[in-house]
């Protein structure tokens, strides 16, 4: 069952914290929330020579077991790789795809909660009899119908919530989760990181030995009656905690800097300095960690709960993919969207990689004003966005690529 010999370098793939320190990935979440109903596996093997042409480092897959609800976010039988998006041959073929073009495949790990087969303690459906993993009442938290313990981080309402305070649950899963790395996934995303101790990360990722890894620790921004706070420190540092439960083995999506950067780019850009004049996201505190995006199926896609504002995209790719931290790219504005911003994203993913920008590159802010955004990223690269006129000064910066409100220059 497996493709382990993927054509990586060999140290990196036995080594999981490789990734985190060589600070040059680049994320492509390769789904939205209608993608069940398009024969998801099939339709994104074809765009794998292109992905991998494109600069990214590793694709985040949508979950890829079988599930209650065909986005596979209300997990069952956990073993049955058979899904709404395709058959388990077909997600085979699309992970020997991956590796043959040096794509890392990245599973959506969805271990907050699963749905039970059976009715047990108090008629609810608490029990997992008939399927692999098939866990009594006790592996469901007190707080969600079970006879566990209480719940060791957020609830996720509606369904039996894992206790993952239970040793047999956690080797459980250890065992699964090795599984997948077998299969062929190499790098995990863990969905819904609020609803359990960052410590029990720590102890999977310890298990299974990912190669890069990442958590949605996803809780609201600071709100005022005039709109979102300038100081999104108690945010950044919310996420900042998390990162630090998991012993920094795992990266974490910096909600805080897709939080501002959405309200920057409608003319407040000012928003983008904090007062130490850094990145106000977990990108300026722990740019190694953080994970930069603009949209996911969550925020964007039909879901929209969130939305970046549309007209504004290529400023905030603009930002992201020249920046310090780990940017993503979504699919939706990858191929789905009209027009240039395929090849615009694609071109500013070379630029990166082309002046050696990394998760850890330096910053110096030069403009943060309400239509204008400047910085010089590692010494390499400068950028503006936003309406706001303006250029480096200097013979040695050459422009690299620009846009509707962005530019770059290289040196």
């Amino acid at each position: 069952m497996g493709y382990l010999n993927n054509g990586f370098d060999e140290s990196q793939q036995s080594d999981y914290g490789a990734a985190l320190r060589n600070g040059r990935e680049i994320l492509f979440q390769g789904f939205n929330w209608e993608s069940h109903k398009h024969d998801w596996w099939r339709n994104l093997e074809k765009k794998v020579p292109d992905i991998a042409k494109s600069g990214f480092t590793s694709v985040w897959l949508p979950p890829a077991s079988q599930s209650f609800s065909p986005e596979g976010y209300l997990p069952q039988n956990l073993y049955s790789l058979n899904s709404s998006y395709g058959s388990e041959h077909l997600l085979k073929n699309l992970l020997q795809k991956l590796n043959q073009h040096k794509v890392r495949a990245m599973a959506d790990i969805v271990i907050n909660h699963r749905v039970g087969t059976t009715q047990g303690h108090g008629g609810m459906y608490n029990r997992y009899d008939g399927i692999p993993l098939s866990w009594n009442e006790h592996a469901v938290t007190s707080c969600t119908g079970g006879l566990g313990n209480r719940s060791s981080g957020a609830n996720f309402h509606g369904v039996p919530n894992i206790d993952h305070t239970q040793n047999f649950v956690r080797n459980d899963l250890i065992g699964w989760l090795k599984w997948l790395r077998g299969v062929g996934f190499q790098d995990f995303r863990f969905d819904f990181a609020r609803g359990y101790s960052a410590k029990y990360v720590k102890e999977y990722i310890e298990g299974a030995r990912p190669i890069f890894s990442v958590g949605e620790y996803w809780d609201p921004c600071n709100y005022n009656n005039n709109g979102l706070d300038y100081n999104q420190d108690s945010h950044r540092q919310r996420i900042v905690n998390w990162i630090d439960g998991t012993g920094q083995l795992s990266a974490a999506f910096d909600f805080t800097t897709k939080g501002i950067l959405q309200e920057a780019v409608k003319g407040q850009f000012w928003r983008l300095r904090d007062r130490q004049g850094k990145p106000p996201g977990v990108m300026g505190w722990w740019p190694s960690r953080a994970v930069t995006f603009i949209d996911n199926h969550d925020t964007g896609s039909t879901q929209a709960h969130w939305p970046f504002p549309m007209n504004h995209l290529m400023e905030g790719y603009a930002y992201i993919l020249t920046h310090p931290g780990i940017p993503t790219v979504f699919y939706d504005h990858f191929y789905d969207w009209a027009g240039s911003i395929h090849n615009e994203i694609a071109k500013l993913i070379a630029i990166r990689k082309e002046q050696d920008i990394h998760s850890r590159s330096s910053i110096k802010i030069l403009e943060a004003q309400p239509n204008l955004y400047s910085a010089i990223i590692g010494d390499k690269v400068c950028m503006k966005i936003g309406d706001g006129s303006w250029c480096p000064g200097g013979r040695e910066w050459t422009l690299a690529t620009s846009g509707q409100r962005y530019a770059v220059w290289k040196k």
